[in-house]
């Protein structure tokens, strides 16, 4: 199983910008998507972000114009850019990969990312 492996995050003010990477540890299957999770306390993990192979985009209606994700094909990198960051988005951010048809996926470890006021 592919292990993807995070970085990033940590503690901004209200209004700070942070970047997200992830990187699988070895090599992987073709990428069918790629996607970017969060789960703040006492919430449920919600989608914030995903792109598709072919570079598609869509966004959560929260982040909208505030968080950009991207790929590096050549870096074999998923990021996640989020500027404008508000106290709300304070949550554990994962990243998602799918393979091959989509039906196989990988998880990241998981960064916390926490926003004060």
């Amino acid at each position: 199983q592919v292990q993807l492996v995070q970085s990033g995050g940590g503690l901004v003010q209200s209004g700070g910008s942070l970047r997200l990477s992830c990187v699988p540890s070895g090599s992987t299957f073709t990428v069918y998507s790629m996607a970017w999770y969060r789960r703040a306390p006492g919430k449920q993990r919600e989608l914030v972000a995903n792109i598709t192979n072919g570079g598609i985009t869509n966004y959560a209606d929260s982040v909208k114009g505030r968080f950009t994700i991207a790929k590096d094909a050549a870096k074999n990198t998923l990021y996640l850019q989020m500027n404008s960051l508000k106290p709300e988005d304070t949550a554990v951010y994962y990243c998602l990969w799918r393979f091959g048809t989509g039906s196989v996926g990988s998880w990241g470890q998981g960064t916390q990312v926490t926003v004060s006021s």
